[in-house]
Formats: structure tokens, C-alpha cells, sequence
């Protein structure tokens, strides 16, 4: 018997795994919700089709696999911050529209905020009617709409609304229409994917943080409670620091990076921004200088793709500037051979366990060295995932100063056998301050990736496919095992560059144009092609041999194994 369905008419959809069926062609997305209730009582943000992250307004137009998301989910998870994000600037905009605004950088489980008004910073009353004009928006359930409109109208309409930040990211930029999301007169440029109403934007608050505040999220492993706010001090003043010299560079987003790279400015930007890391590194190690002779070990630590090898071996020559001789020691040495690695909860090795070190050798020889003994450090073969039968002698003679680099040298249970007041502890993450526009961070994590990405394909023959399949694992280490000790260091160090992105741009787009639609993956290269694509690139040429950035790219003055 011939069918009457007719497959121009209908599309066949199969939601949340299950069995497939016919809908008409063109059906939003949000129409499919009804079927479904969202667990936990959350609500719906978005949903992946084909394994691309879109709105509940998105028409299915072809046969789906559709994947509905909540706050709980990866990439609802984005959504949501995002979200709240926007209606974070759209509650500004109402109430303070003369006010200099911007969502400055992550902090903690929230978004660190600034507020500039009448030549002042905000007044805890003053927070106070912001967080209530978002409850009042979040409750009325208005829609946010994702709309094309025409590149002339976009920028007239930023214009109006004296966003000249979403201007600028649109000068060296010329599609015939602009993605743009819009609620009750608010327009923003689309950066990703919001949720369709305010009215799932309910859980948050506002925390005040001179000189700003903190938008607080939920805790994405308990939604929708909201987790308890922890002060980063050392953390915060660093991103100050860095935020205060983008400003005086005038160099706050990536329009005016862009603007820098089309004025062929950039150069100056590469030796200034490499000079900072120097004149930092410098006084890192004078203040080592000044805890000797107690100080005997520095223990560096920092989340995968922070550049810790670079700034280890850049930090050592400092050191010998100031009189000291330095001797490297890699944790990476003391894995334990492949077949004893612990386990995740998918039955894959996990290596950024801490119980993936021989952590009982690794005290061993801590102590003894701390006794003026020789140890035969290990030497571990990643070819192989074994160590070597014969180590290497090592020895701490008067004088020398160990530099301990690996993601778990702020675990109190790494240096157990060490005094602690033999012991400097030091942090390191590419703590990005350059914003897309003011109200539009870049993700420290995106930076990250972007160079781990390149770097796996550079050094380890790693497809971009492999690096976003592991990278999860990595997040979900970093965040049991290093977040939580940050507060640990006595000083840190922000590795991240503010060209950088520029410079990884032309050699990461290849790399995650090579991802297809049918891969899981897919989804997050999409989303990081979409960001690149609002960056001018830069050639590599500039960047200095010993830049932390070589570490990534190639061609470091520096040696690795």
C-alpha cells in the first residue's frame, strides 16, 4: 500500500531518544515541549537538533534527532547564564541608562559586574532595585525573540541605544543581515543561544562586591539552588589589575582589538602584552627571593592549557636573575602506569584524578630530598603510559630551589612531607579580561580550549574531535581537583594574552571545520567557530619565542618532551 505521507509536508522527529514520528515541516522546536515534562521542575532553554544548540522558536525543517535542555544540561547550562546575562543589561538599560555597564569576568559560581554611575560605584540600595527589576522581568514572562534584521538596521539601531561596543563588532564584519535577540525594545547581538521568555529566568541574585557585584547562578549539579558566594581575593585582584591595563591601553573588547589589527597597531599590543608577563614573572620571583633560604619549593599549579610549563621555565630564569639556581621537577613524572589508573564514572581511565599519582613515592622522595638525599626521580613514557625502568639521580643541594609544576600542586595532599614554610605556592589560569562588548564576557575556559585544541593537533596528532570529546573529563577534574584549592596559592599568575585569540583564530578553524554535524561534538564547534568568527586574525610572527603562547603554536625558544 502506498503511504500518504507526503515527505514534503511533514518532517520525522525522534525527541529525547525515543521512538520517531511525523511532524509538519516548520514546526518550532517549543512545540515539542508540551510532550515533555522538564525534570526537577526546570524549564526548557533550548534544545540540540542534529547536534546543534538552538532556540525553542528553531522550525525543523528535516528528519531530527532533538534533545530538549535545561539548566542541567552542558549547553543548557550556557543558555541559562546567557540569559540571565541579557536580562541582567536589559534591567540596567531600564533603570541606569546613562550608566557604564559591563559583565566583566567569571568569579567564582557567578559573573563579576561593573557599574559606573554618576562617577561612582553602585550602592548595595542601588543593587538592590536591580535584582528586583529582574524579578519583575522574569516574572511578567516576556518573550526574547531571535530576529534577522538588516546589517544598516542594526547598526542604526545601536547607534540609537548608544551601544557603540555592538557597533564596533560589526565594522570589520558584512553579512546582509544581523542575528540579533530583542525583548520589549532591548536588541543585542546574538553571541549564542537565549532562552525564548523571561519567565525561565527566575533563579539568581545579585551580590554585592565592591566595586561591583556578582550575578550568582544556580549550582548546575543541584538546580536551582543557588550555591553560597566564596571571596577570591588573589583571583580578583588579578583580573582587576588586567582590566585596569586594557582600559588604559584602550583595549576593553575585541572591536577595538580588531580596530588595532586593521590599523596595523597589533605589534606594539603583542610587545607591550609580553613585557607585562615579563615585568610580572619578575616580581614573582623576587618575592620567592625574598623567602630564601626557608623557601626550598615552588609549587605551581593551574587548570590543562594554562601555560604552566612556559611560566615555569620562564619563572626559573628570573629566579637565576635573582641569585638562585632552579631545578624542574614535573609531577606528570609520578603518574602511575596506565593499567592502575582510577577509573570515572563511565569506566574510562580518568587521568586528572589525583589517585592517578603514585602519590606515596611522590612524599617519599619529597622527604628525602627535604633530608639532602638523592632520589631516582621516575620518568614516565606518555607513549606508552609506563614508566621507564631508570629514573634519573636528583638531588636539593644548598642553594637550589625546586619548581614543582602540575595540576594538583595545591592539593595539601601533594607536598605532605614538605614544612610548610618551606613552601610557595602559586597559581596560574589564562584569566581573559577582553569582553566581546561590554555586556558579553569571553569564557576563560574558551580560551583554554582554543589553545589546547591546537596544541593537541600540533604536538600530540590529535584531531579537534578528540580534544572537545575529552574535554568534559578535563572540566570536571579541574573542578573537583583544582578550583576548590585555588584559594590555597599565596600568589598568582594570569597567563592569558590579549591577542591571543587572534593568533589561534586562522589555525583552530580548520581544525574545527573538520567536525561534521553527525558528530556529538559538533554542537561546541559550532559554538567556538561563531565566536572566532567575531575576531580579526593575527599573524604568529610577532610573538616572541619564550611567549607563553608558543607553548600552543610551535616554534618556543623552550624545550618540551
Amino acid at each position: 500500500m502506498m503511504s500518504t505521507r507526503s515527505t514534503s509536508l511533514f518532517v520525522s522527529v525522534r525527541l529525547q531518544g525515543g521512538e520517531p514520528f511525523d511532524v509538519p515541516v516548520g514546526t518550532p522546536v517549543g512545540e515539542l515541549c508540551a510532550q515533555l515534562r522538564p525534570p526537577d521542575d526546570l524549564d526548557w532553554l533550548g534544545a540540540l537538533v542534529n547536534n546543534e544548540v538552538v532556540t525553542l522558536s528553531y522550525p525543523l525543517e528535516v528528519d531530527s534527532d532533538v534533545t530538549l535542555l535545561t539548566m542541567r544540561d552542558r549547553f543548557g547550562w550556557r543558555i541559562y547564564r546567557n540569559s540571565v546575562a541579557f536580562l541582567l543589561a536589559k534591567a540596567v538599560r531600564e533603570l541606569f541608562p546613562g550608566a557604564r555597564f559591563a559583565v566583566e569576568h567569571s568569579l567564582g559560581p557567578g559573573f563579576y559586574c561593573s557599574l559606573n554611575l554618576n562617577g561612582g560605584p553602585p550602592s548595595a540600595e542601588l543593587i538592590a532595585r536591580l535584582r528586583n527589576r529582574m524579578r519583575e522581568l522574569a516574572a511578567l514572562n516576556r518573550p526574547i525573540e531571535r530576529r534577522k534584521i538588516a546589517f544598516a538596521e542594526a547598526l542604526r539601531r545601536f547607534d540609537a541605544a548608544g551601544q557603540q561596543d555592538k557597533a564596533d563588532l560589526l565594522r570589520f564584519r558584512n553579512p546582509p543581515k544581523v542575528v540579533v535577540y530583542d525583548c520589549d525594545g532591548f536588541t543585542d547581538l546574538a553571541h549564542g543561544v537565549l532562552a525564548s521568555r523571561t519567565g525561565a529566568l527566575r533563579h539568581f541574585d545579585l551580590i554585592p562586591y565592591p566595586p561591583g557585584f556578582v550575578l550568582l547562578f544556580p549550582d548546575r549539579e543541584n538546580p536551582p539552588a543557588l550555591p553560597p558566594f566564596e571571596p577570591q581575593p588573589e583571583l580578583f585582584r588579578i583580573f582587576s589589575e588586567h582590566k585596569e591595563w586594557g582600559r588604559i591601553l584602550g583595549l576593553r573588547t575585541v572591536g577595538d582589538l580588531n580596530r588595532l589589527i586593521a590599523d596595523r597597531q597589533a605589534d606594539e599590543i603583542v610587545r607591550i602584552a609580553e613585557a607585562l608577563h615579563e615585568k610580572t614573572i619578575a616580581r614573582l620571583a623576587d618575592r620567592i627571593a625574598e623567602r630564601r633560604p626557608t623557601a626550598r619549593w615552588v609549587l605551581i599549579a593551574g587548570p590543562s592549557s594554562s601555560g604552566k610549563t612556559t611560566f615555569a621555565k620562564r619563572l626559573a630564569i628570573q629566579l637565576r636573575v635573582n641569585g638562585l639556581r632552579p631545578v624542574a621537577i614535573s609531577l606528570d613524572n609520578y603518574f602511575r602506569n596506565r593499567d592502575q589508573t582510577p577509573l570515572d564514572e563511565a569506566g574510562r581511565p580518568d587521568f586528572e584524578h589525583i589517585d592517578a599519582l603514585d602519590l606515596d613515592l611522590f612524599n617519599e622522595h619529597t622527604a628525602r630530598l627535604e633530608a639532602g638525599e638523592t632520589v631516582d626521580m621516575p620518568i614516565f613514557n606518555f607513549k606508552n603510559g609506563h614508566r621507564e625502568p631508570e629514573g634519573r639521580p636528583l638531588r636539593l643541594a644548598p642553594g637550589e630551589i625546586a619548581l614543582l609544576e602540575g595540576i594538583h600542586c595545591l592539593n595539601p595532599r601533594i607536598g605532605a612531607a614538605i614544612p610548610p614554610a618551606h613552601v610557595f605556592r602559586l597559581y596560574v589560569s589564562a584569566l581573559t579580561q577582553l569582553n566581546l562588548d561590554e555586556n558579553n564576557r569571553i569564557s576563560t575556559t574558551d580560551n583554554r580550549l582554543l589553545r589546547r585544541i591546537v596544541r593537541d593537533h600540533q604536538f600530540r596528532g590529535h584531531p579537534a574531535l578528540r580534544t572537545l570529546d575529552l574535554w568534559p573529563s578535563v572540566r570536571r577534574g579541574e573542578k573537583r581537583w583544582i578550583f576548590p584549592y585555588q584559594n590555597q596559592a599565596e600568589a598568582a599568575f594570569n597567563s592569558a594574552l590579549d591577542y591571543e585569540l587572534a593568533v589561534l583564530k586562522p589555525l583552530v578553524e580548520p581544525l574545527l571545520n573538520e567536525i561534521k554535524p553527525y558528530h556529538p561534538q559538533y554542537a561546541e564547534a559550532r559554538r567556538l567557530s561563531a565566536f572566532l568568527a567575531s575576531f580579526l586574525p593575527l599573524p604568529f610572527g610577532p610573538v616572541p619565542p619564550t611567549s607563553i603562547l608558543r607553548e600552543f603554536i610551535g616554534r618556543s625558544a623552550f624545550q618540551y618532551r
